[in-house]
């Protein structure tokens, strides 16, 4: 699971490790690596799951998607 972010012609390194830090965020290693620091145990996995699907269901009735 690498990440490779290519520095394009002319591109400065600061936009390259901006490029770097969107990529690792919307592969969602930050949060992976956030969950494994600490054991939760399967039931507190189960209420996070169930707390989740009831926000997206509340969210969907209130903004009608």
């Amino acid at each position: 699971m690498s990440i490779v972010v290519k520095a394009n012609p002319g591109e400065s390194t600061d936009s390259v490790i901006r490029k770097f830090q969107k990529r690792v965020i919307a592969e969602g290693l930050v949060q992976e690596i956030r969950d494994r620091t600490v054991y939760k145990k399967p039931s507190e996995k189960r209420q996070e799951y169930l707390a989740e699907k009831r926000r997206k269901i509340m969210r969907s009735r209130r903004f009608g998607n």
